[in-house]
């Protein structure tokens, strides 16, 4: 009986103990028990540096997110600076010590030869054989002979001034200095004058061109450039880096396209633009059964329909000689070649070409190459080049 009781007073005491704790819990007034802190989460990760679960296999369904391709910047277009070439007036002048060096062994031994004592045959034979290794030509290199020995017999006794006066006397009256060198590029009312050029490959025609176009934007005149030497890409690229340096507009045709196209639409342009000047660098060999004088040809007649052609330049390696002289016969059969522009002039001794092209084609030499740089084509002055010969 009393163990009985035992168990009733603990099981009271265990049940008064629980009720306590509920009250103190749901008393009012009292603070509910705060909720369980969770630790803090890791911020995301970017989007490209997700990875698939597992170590280092991709978990199964996972997908992974490339970054967006990064787009190349354009490249930047490079204008190139507008040049402001130098005027034409003086430029053989400024240019006189490279003919000189090139020409001064001719003048030196010339007059060394004229300067002996005595003058015999022999010494005249040598006279005439420099005048012709110099590419004078034999008919010229002839009069000239006759005519110093005459002179000389006239004068007996002579001084070094004396002979270097007759020598450039008669050097100048070979070259020609009556001849109209001037270059025909005045325009038309509002229709720009048009200058052919014409030559074979290799002789400088195409940097001819640009060199030109230099010339003439010096001396203050609009130019358009025709880039119709269509078989060669290269020189159509080439005439676009002479147009686009002194801001001269290029028109272009597509490679193997027709010649006189390129040269009409050249044409056309320099009149809606009212250009001074416009200038047609032609094909100097092609790869069709047209032959080359043909096609210079029909070049000139279609520009012929919208403005005339007034010069139309050849083109001559000087440093090729007779080679460059049978160049010549063969487009003036072809071509009215109204005047002569002789490059690398001052890379050979055979300055002598100027009087023999001239004396063979009754054409002016009107302009000449005389170095590498851009502003190294110099209209031609007779007196300067003789001058250069004889040297001070």
């Amino acid at each position: 009986m009393d163990g009985y009781l035992g168990v009733i007073v603990i099981v009271v005491v265990v049940a008064l103990l629980a009720a306590g704790a509920l009250f103190l819990l749901f008393r009012p007034g009292g603070k509910a028990a705060p909720p369980p802190v969770k630790p803090p989460e890791a911020p995301p990760l970017p989007e490209e540096e997700k990875r698939p679960a597992g170590a280092g296999e991709e978990a199964e369904g996972a997908t992974t997110t490339l970054p967006p391709p990064v787009k190349p910047a354009e490249p930047a277009v490079v204008v190139p600076e507008i040049e402001v070439p130098p005027p034409s007036a003086g430029r053989m002048v400024r240019l006189r010590s490279r003919l000189a060096r090139s020409q001064n062994a001719l003048g030196r031994g010339l007059l060394d030869l004229l300067s002996r004592d005595r003058l015999d045959d022999e010494v005249w034979d040598e006279i005439e054989e420099s005048l012709i290794t110099a590419d004078v030509g034999v008919a010229p290199t002839r009069v000239m002979v006759e005519e110093l020995r005459t002179k000389v017999k006239v004068l007996g006794s002579r001084t070094h001034e004396e002979v270097r006066a007759l020598l450039r006397e008669q050097l100048l009256t070979q070259v020609n200095p009556d001849l109209d060198r001037t270059l025909r590029v005045q325009k038309h009312g509002e229709r720009p004058a048009v200058v052919l050029v014409v030559g074979v490959n290799g002789t400088g025609k195409t940097t001819t061109t640009g060199k030109l176009a230099r010339v003439l934007v010096g001396d203050g005149k609009k130019v358009v450039l025709g880039a119709a030497d269509t078989f060669r890409a290269a020189a159509a690229d080439q005439l676009q880096t002479w147009g686009d340096r002194v801001g001269a507009d290029v028109v272009r045709g597509p490679e193997g396209g027709d010649p006189a196209s390129v040269a009409f639409d050249a044409t056309a342009r320099g009149i809606e633009e009212k250009a001074d000047v416009v200038i047609v660098d032609t094909a100097g060999r092609l790869h069709t059964k047209t032959g080359l004088m043909d096609e210079l040809g029909k070049v000139k007649r279609v520009v012929e329909k919208k403005a005339t052609v007034d010069e139309t330049l050849l083109v001559l390696d000087a440093t090729t000689g007779q080679n460059g002289m049978r160049q010549a016969q063969v487009f003036a059969e072809a071509v009215n070649i109204t005047g002569i522009a002789l490059t690398k002039l001052d890379g050979t001794a055979k300055g002598g070409i100027v009087i023999s092209v001239q004396r063979e084609l009754g054409v002016p030499v009107k302009l000449v190459g005389l170095g590498e740089g851009p502003d190294d084509l110099a209209p031609f002055d007779p007196e300067v080049f003789v001058d250069a010969i004889l040297g001070e």
